[in-house]
């Protein structure tokens, strides 16, 4: 992998070339934050053979090709930045021609004289014909001009000339527009630089009858919008969709011939909702390359995971189903000439890498590899003697077509495959190989792999197999947590979490045990849209407003006390209820003199903006009656006389009070007993900061609060009943909370989900 400063210095020589060709600093660096504009350019500037410079016209002409050709004609891109360096379009407006023209051509052949005619090319326009012309103008509009002296509207007069000459170089009719306009008018005065006022609309006189209100049609909520409409449509195909660069000049541009691509059009391979939005079907596919790293229940635990999505494959392979295809094709590119064993070391490789080196290996004969090959497939050379790598391009810019690895030895038995091989191949010589061999039309991937689409191209076309559409998308990057599985794996192995399936992670499996619904995440995501900007970070408050959506309106209520302090009421008397029930939702929840509220519902100093329960005030019990501390007398404090043990009441139950606070409560079911027990879980943001993944000791940013546990917390009895692992609830004031797989018989678990409110509003 190249270092930080390998990534500086190419960036460096990207702003130099950018800088070449007569971008001003300002613009090449912003261009270079932008990594497709940034691909596109330097494609472009190849492509026009001025990587030693050009005139800053020709440069400017050429970020403009580089940004608005249309992806339909890449093909056709190479022929018009020739006719931009050659001066045969030398204006912002013959260009625009040229980029409309290839947009309807497409991909197809077209008529050099019909593309020239359209774009104006050899047609020259005299600065006398331009003169005149301009005088003929000013002669039409003499008047307006005169009356309207400075204030006059150029542009207009521009578009006149324009339907004149439009292949009229701008910056002399603009001066030529200047000058007469000085020749008619003399000098500026103080009264053509003072500001015209806008006129100020005269509203519509009242009318008696009442308007109609119309109601303008509401934006689509962001879950209906079509994150999809991005990517092309399969029998797209065949036009160019990907250019490889070589250093030697030549330029690989990746397409498929119309008849190779019908019939590939049959399977899908791409997230599951684009071929649900496209009627087709995805691949579940395991790239189980590496013997060492496959696991059972890591499969297992994918395929169950992928239902609970509510997706299901169109079917589920594995590379290793393909390993004879794979070992068949690896023969093949040795016989091309396009692999060669090698036997230099791990440590001899890398470093011949970074200084864009040869093996001493790389142009051995084709039949010597083929045997060492065979030598290797049948076990006869030791681990770690020899690798077969790919010949691709030492002296690239990209240090994925540095040779990479395509087989080693690893005398392991493959979980799925079984003792068979004893050679595995890489991810990078598998993973396109099994897309081309599965008919795949789509294969998408996160902007980390965006540099490996250049060998992903080399190498099916070395073989000349089909070629499928790669897309590189940005990883989701939520705030106050890391996405990366290299920062993921090292929280879960240095027991900085419980598990991958802690509910403070992002992981699905920490979603689902923290309670977040496979719905609510699909809508998540789907709001989001597919992005290609690898610097965004979308809040977590937004995920948190859409799990509140669902849970809101699915969850029933019931009353859970976190932290209790007992309360009795003093003038509790049975006559003045029919019965010591409350009927809650659709259950019956105990209600006596004895019950417990929440330790910060009560204070013995009250104030004005505070409206739980204090000495000499009252508040509402949800569902139930006001209660009021009388007196602070009637308070029972601890040894420290801080620390409340108990609280007496007197209870209202004809509600002739009307306080403002409402609290929640969990009664006795019977005098003596205490309520129903549980343990309480309370997650928060995994991390302090929003982005800790760009901090360099991001361990130490990690939220000490994230989790909480009470261990006693009271419930209604009602909690304890037919209540199962997954069950979501929301405790009245608390939040929404789900019973957790560390649930017992004798105790349940919860873990909170997400608080009651947020400031994150839909649509921001």
């Amino acid at each position: 992998m190249p270092s930080k400063e390998d990534g500086a210095s190419d960036k460096e020589k990207i702003l130099e070339l950018f800088l070449k060709v007569g971008l001003d600093e300002r613009t090449a660096k912003n261009t270079i934050a932008n990594n497709k504009v940034t691909a596109n350019l330097t494609a472009v500037i190849h492509e026009a053979a001025v990587t030693d410079g050009c005139s800053r016209n020709v440069g400017n002409l050429l970020y403009t090709v580089a940004t608005k050709f249309p992806a339909n004609a890449l093909v056709h891109r190479p022929v018009l930045t020739q006719y931009v360096v050659s001066s045969k379009i030398k204006i912002p407006a013959q260009l625009d021609v040229a980029l409309s023209f290839f947009a309807n051509t497409g991909p197809e052949n077209f008529k050099t004289s019909e593309f020239e005619e359209a774009c104006g090319v050899g047609v020259e326009v005299s600065e006398e014909e331009i003169k005149q012309s301009v005088n003929e103008v000013f002669e039409e509009n003499k008047s307006a001009i005169l009356e309207q002296r400075y204030k006059t509207n150029v542009g207009d007069l521009f578009a006149h000339l324009r339907k004149r000459h439009p292949w009229a170089d701008p910056k002399i009719v603009k001066a030529s527009i200047d000058t007469k306009l000085h020749e008619l008018l003399g000098e500026r005065t103080a009264e053509d630089d003072v500001k015209v006022p806008k006129k100020k609309k005269e509203k519509p006189a009242k009318v008696e009858e009442k308007a109609i209100a119309v109601s303008s049609p509401e934006q689509p909520a962001e879950e209906i919008l079509n994150p999809y409409a991005i990517f092309p449509q399969p029998e797209e195909n065949f036009k160019v969709h990907t250019s490889v660069f070589f250093s030697d000049g030549s330029i690989l541009r990746c397409c498929n011939l119309r008849e190779l691509l019908e019939k590939h059009l049959s399977a899908m391979f791409i997230d599951f909702g684009l071929a649900k939005e496209r009627g087709g079907g995805c691949y579940l596919r395991y790239d189980d390359t590496n013997p060492e790293a496959e696991k059972k229940e890591y499969i297992d635990h994918i395929q169950e995971i992928v239902s609970w999505m509510g997706w299901k494959p169109y079917k589920i392979t594995y590379t290793s189903d393909y390993f004879q295809d794979l070992y068949d094709l690896a023969v093949e590119l040795i016989r091309r000439g396009h692999a060669y064993v090698d036997h230099q070391t791990g440590d001899e490789i890398k470093e011949y890498r970074e200084k864009k080196m040869n093996s001493p290996w790389r142009d051995r004969p084709i039949e010597e590899s083929l045997k060492l090959f065979e030598d290797m497939r049948r076990g006869l050379i030791e681990e770690g003697k020899a690798t077969l790598r790919m010949k691709q391009d030492m002296q690239s810019d990209n240090f994925n077509m540095y040779d990479l690895i395509a087989y080693r030895i690893k005398f392991t038995p493959h979980p799925h495959a079984g003792d068979k091989w004893c050679i595995y191949p890489s991810y990078d010589y598998a993973h396109c190989i099994v897309d081309s061999l599965e008919n795949i039309t789509h294969s998408l991937c996160t902007l980390e792999f965006e540099t490996r689409r250049a060998s992903y191209y080399w190498l099916l076309h070395s073989l000349g197999l089909y070629q499928p559409y790669v897309w590189e998308y940005s990883r989701l990057n939520v705030s106050n947590t890391v996405m990366s599985k290299r920062k993921l794996n090292r929280l879960v192995t240095e027991n900085w979490v419980d598990g991958w399936d802690d509910p403070r992670l992002m992981t699905l499996a920490g979603l689902r045990r923290r309670g977040v619904t496979s719905t609510t995440i699909n809508t998540f995501v789907r709001g989001i849209g597919i992005t290609r900007s690898d610097c965004s970070m979308i809040h977590l408050s937004r995920l948190e407003y859409h799990i509140r959506e669902e849970l809101n309106k699915t969850a029933p209520r019931t009353m859970v006390v976190l932290d209790p302090v007992k309360v009795v009421i003093t003038n509790w008397k049975d006559d003045l209820i029919k019965e010591s029930y409350v009927f809650w939702s659709i259950h019956q929840v105990p209600f006596s003199s004895v019950l417990y509220i929440e330790r910060s519902d009560f204070r013995l100093k009250d104030s004005k903006d505070y409206f739980g329960l204090a000495p000499g005030k009252s508040a509402l019990l949800r569902y139930a009656c006001p209660i009021k501390c009388v007196d602070v007398k009637d308070v029972v404090l601890a040894e420290d006389n801080e620390t409340v043990l108990e609280i007496r009441v007197e209870y209202d139950p004809e509600k002739k009070t009307k306080p403002k606070g409402v609290l929640h409560w969990v009664a006795e079911p019977s005098p003596g007993v205490d309520p129903l027990k549980v343990e309480v879980r309370l997650f928060d943001r995994l991390f302090n900061s929003e982005n800790p993944a760009e901090l360099e000791d991001w361990l130490s940013d990690l939220n000490g609060k994230s989790k909480v546990v009470i261990p006693n917390a009271f419930a209604v009895p009602t909690l304890g009943k037919g209540v199962g692992v997954g069950d979501k609830f929301q405790f009245e004031r608390l939040g929404y909370f789900v019973v957790d797989k560390d649930s017992t018989p004798e105790k349940l678990v919860f873990n909170r989900t997400v608080t009651l409110r947020d400031s994150y509003k839909s649509g921001k």
